[in-house]
């Protein structure tokens, strides 16, 4: 047995809930990449100090300071990037996204791809 007034609930999405996003998302595919970007980034610098750690510790050669500090560095600038692309949308979002990029990239060619 169908009414009207169930048919409508049917097909009609649930309200948001708190917490929940009002609007449909857009860009999902590109936040997640960035986001993606942004969680390898710190785990990169987090295996960089790791062997810089173990390194000490051993005396083997490892990382120079320079390592040391610009993988840090660029996973904070990631993180805060991705930070604001995840809680604004449009343009700023994009924008950050691309900082998110641009931050991850600069630091694989400084230090990785040279």
């Amino acid at each position: 047995m169908s009414s009207p007034d169930t048919e409508e609930l049917a097909t009609t999405p649930p309200p948001a809930g708190p917490g929940e996003p009002v609007a449909p998302e857009r860009g999902r595919f590109w936040r997640g990449l960035t986001g993606s970007l942004a969680a390898g980034m710190v785990v990169l610098a987090v295996i960089v100090l790791a062997i810089a750690a173990i390194c000490l510790f051993t005396g083997a050669p490892g990382p120079g300071p320079l390592m040391l500090i610009g993988h840090p560095v660029a996973a904070v600038v990631a993180l805060l990037a991705q930070r604001i692309a995840d809680s604004r949308n449009g343009r700023v979002a994009g924008l950050a996204g691309l900082g998110v990029v641009v931050s991850v990239m600069a630091a694989l060619s400084l230090f990785w791809w040279n």
